[in-house]
C-alpha cells in the first residue's frame, strides 16, 4: 500500500502512533513504591496485571532478560495511561538490567529506542534503532522509531522513506498515524485527515489509551482544516473512551477556546491541574487569564509554569517550550537566543528552526531571522504558530504580500493555537 508515496507525490506537485512517544509531556513526579507487588493478587487495571505478571516472571528467572523487558514495556504503558513520568524512569532502570544480562537482546533495544524518544534523546534513539535493525531488518516498529527520530532531527526525506517502509511491512494504526503526521508537516491537511481516519479504524479496541490518542490526533487535524464541530466531537469521543486523558482534556479546552468559550477552557484546565500539576496546563491558564483581563491570576499561573517547565527541560534536555514562553513574553531574550542556537546545533526540524527564527527576530537580528524562517517554511507546514512568526518577520522587512499571506494563514487556522498570538495576527492583518 503506497499511501505515503501518493502523499509525497501530491506534495511535490503542489508527509508510537505518530511520534506518540514524544508527543506526551508528563508531569515530573515519581512515586517510590512499586505499583504492584508479587503479593498483590488483585491489581486494579490491565496494565497493573501486566506489571504483576512481569514481576512474577523475574522472580522465577532473574537471570533472563524476558521478564525485565515485559516489566519495562508495562511501566511505559502505565506512564502513558497515568501521565506519571516516574514510570518511565522505572522502565529505564529495568531496560538497563535487561541489557546487562544480554547486551544484544533485541526486545530491550527496541524498548530503549522508544524510551530515548520519550526523553527527546533523538540522536541516541536513531543509533539504538539502527543497532536493532542490524539484528532484524523487517520489524515495522523499528522503522517507526527511525521515522520518529528522523522527523525530530529534521531529516524529512529520510523520515518519509522510513515511514513508507513501515507501512509496506504492516499498514496498521501506528503506520497510518505516522503517515498522517508527515502529511501534516508538509501542509497536506486533508491527506493527514484521511490517514488519521485510517489509524482510528485500525486502532486496537483493547487499548483504550491508544484509541483515545488517535481520536485526539484526528481532531487536531480537523481543527487545522477549520472543521471545529467535527474536531470537538472527536475529542469528546476520546474522553468517553479514556476519561481524564490529558491530551484529550487539553484538546477539548482548545476546542472551547476556538468557539470563544474561554471560561469553559479555564474550568477544564483547572480541573486537570488539580488532578496533576503540569507546565503546559499552567501556561495555558496564564494565557487564558491574561485574555480575560485577570492579570493577577495570569501572573500566578505563569509563576507556577516556570519551575515546572525547568524540570521538563532538564529531563527532556530541550528548552524549546521555555524559550518560546520567554520570547512570547519578552523575557530573557538573550538567554532564549543562546538556548535556541544550542538546540539548533543538534536538531534541524522545522519547530527548532522556528524557535531560532523567533529568537533572532526578538533580539533585533531580522535578516538572520528571515533566513531561518525560510528554513522553517521548507515543508509547507500549515502550523499556525510557524505561519504567524513568518508573517511577523516578513512584515518587519516590508514584504507586505508575504506577510499578509502567512498572517492570513495563521488566522484562518483557529484561535486555539495560541489565543494571544491569534489576536495579534488579526490586528496586524487589519493594519496591512
Amino acid at each position: 500500500m503506497k499511501i505515503l508515496k501518493f502523499a509525497v507525490i501530491s506534495l511535490i506537485s503542489v508527509t508510537v502512533l505518530a511520534l506518540v512517544s514524544v508527543a506526551i509531556r508528563f508531569p515530573q513526579k515519581s512515586k517510590g513504591a512499586p505499583v504492584v507487588s508479587a503479593g498483590d493478587s488483585s491489581p486494579q487495571t490491565k496494565v497493573d496485571q501486566r506489571i504483576l505478571r512481569a514481576q512474577q516472571s523475574i522472580a522465577r528467572t532473574p537471570d533472563k532478560p524476558d521478564g525485565y523487558n515485559q516489566l519495562a514495556s508495562a511501566y511505559m504503558q502505565k506512564a502513558r495511561e497515568t501521565a506519571d513520568f516516574g514510570f518511565n524512569a522505572r522502565a529505564d532502570d529495568t531496560i538497563t538490567r535487561s541489557l546487562s544480562i544480554e547486551p544484544d537482546n533485541y526486545d530491550a533495544l527496541k524498548l530503549r529506542a522508544k524510551l530515548q524518544l520519550t526523553y527527546h534523546r533523538f540522536a541516541e534513539a536513531l543509533e539504538t534503532a539502527r543497532r536493532a535493525q542490524a539484528i532484524r531488518i523487517d520489524d515495522h516498529d523499528v522503522w517507526g522509531q527511525l521515522t520518529d527520530a528522523l522527523v525530530e532531527l529534521g531529516d524529512y526525506p529520510g523520515a518519509v522513506k522510513s515511514a513508507q517502509k513501515m507501512i509496506d511491512l504492516r499498514p496498521d494504526s501506528s503506520s497510518y498515524a505516522r503517515v498522517s503526521y508527515l502529511r501534516s508537516l508538509h501542509g497536506d491537511t486533508y491527506g493527514a485527515i484521511q490517514a488519521m481516519n485510517a489509524a482510528v479504524r485500525a486502532a486496537d479496541p483493547n487499548d483504550r489509551e491508544a484509541m483515545a490518542w488517535c481520536r485526539v490526533q484526528l481532531g487536531n487535524e480537523l481543527m487545522n482544516a477549520g472543521k471545529l464541530g467535527e474536531a470537538e466531537s472527536q475529542f469528546d469521543d476520546a474522553l468517553r473512551i479514556f476519561p481524564d486523558h490529558r491530551l484529550g482534556l487539553h484538546a477539548k479546552a482548545r476546542a472551547r477556546i476556538a468557539n470563544g468559550d474561554l471560561q469553559a477552557a479555564v474550568e477544564i484546565y483547572e480541573r486537570d491541574y488539580a488532578r496533576s500539576a503540569s507546565a503546559d496546563t499552567a501556561q495555558a491558564l496564564g494565557d487564558l487569564y491574561k485574555l480575560l483581563g485577570r492579570q493577577d491570576l495570569a501572573k500566578s499561573w505563569y509563576e507556577k509554569f516556570e519551575p515546572l517547565e525547568k524540570e521538563n527541560a532538564t529531563i527532556e534536555r530541550s528548552w524549546r517550550h521555555m524559550l518560546n514562553y520567554w520570547l512570547d513574553h519578552d523575557k530573557n531574550l538573550e538567554e532564549a537566543l543562546a538556548l535556541a542556537t544550542r538546540e539548533y546545533e543538534v536538531r534541524k526540524d522545522i519547530f527548532t528552526c522556528d524557535s531560532l527564527a523567533w529568537a533572532l527576530f526578538k533580539n533585533g537580528r531580522v535578516k538572520e531571522a528571515k533566513k531561518m524562517i525560510d528554513q522553517t517554511l521548507r515543508t509547507g507546514s500549515r502550523d499556525a504558530r510557524i505561519n504567524y512568526h513568518a508573517g511577523i518577520i516578513f512584515r518587519s522587512m516590508q514584504m507586505r504580500d508575504k506577510a499578509a499571506k502567512y498572517l492570513r494563514r495563521a488566522a484562518a487556522m483557529n484561535s486555539a493555537f495560541d489565543p494571544i498570538q491569534y489576536q495579534a495576527a488579526q490586528q496586524l492583518l487589519a493594519a496591512l
